[in-house]
């Protein structure tokens, strides 16, 4: 069942964290931003900067909170950050969501550094579950996950 009346705009770094993305969409707890495949999101990029920055806007111009989702690489993206200093001026409740130990095409991640000030004081929620081994276990952080979206998304800070 998607929860309509919580919506909510996902930043994450696109080429590395779509297919972890896709399956976060799939639990259905939030409703988020339609995902743009890669062709549409190429037509997106082609616009330029302010294209994108005018795609960003319409997207979250009536989102109930900004999740960014945090793999790998996700801190060093210049979008991201413009996302996450959208979110703080509009004063948008704001959080982050480690994506790292959800399996895309078969395999997890590292973890990546936190893409906000650290003096900010944003929640980051880290679903990560391991087996006996230490080892990421992919199906577990995804129940982890699914079981606490929709709570974790209410723990948002405002600027």
């Amino acid at each position: 069942m998607i929860s309509m009346g919580k919506a909510v705009f996902y930043s994450f770094h696109y080429d590395r964290d779509v297919h972890r993305v896709q399956l976060i969409r799939n639990i259905n707890a939030l409703e988020g931003q339609p995902l743009l495949n890669a062709q549409d999101w190429e037509t997106v990029r082609r616009k330029g900067d302010k294209g994108i920055e005018e795609w960003i806007h319409e997207k979250m111009k009536y989102k109930k909170a900004v999740i960014v989702l945090i793999g790998k690489e996700t801190a060093g993206r210049p979008w991201v950050k413009y996302e996450i200093e959208k979110a703080w001026t509009d004063r948008r409740p704001l959080l982050g969501i480690r994506i790292h130990g959800i399996s895309s095409m078969g395999a997890v991640d590292r973890a990546g550094p936190s893409p906000f000030n650290s003096a900010a004081g944003i929640p980051i929620f880290d679903p990560t579950q391991t087996d006996v081994y230490g080892k990421i276990d992919s199906s577990a952080t995804y129940n982890h996950l699914k079981r606490n979206l929709e709570s974790w998304s209410d723990q948002g800070i405002v600027r």
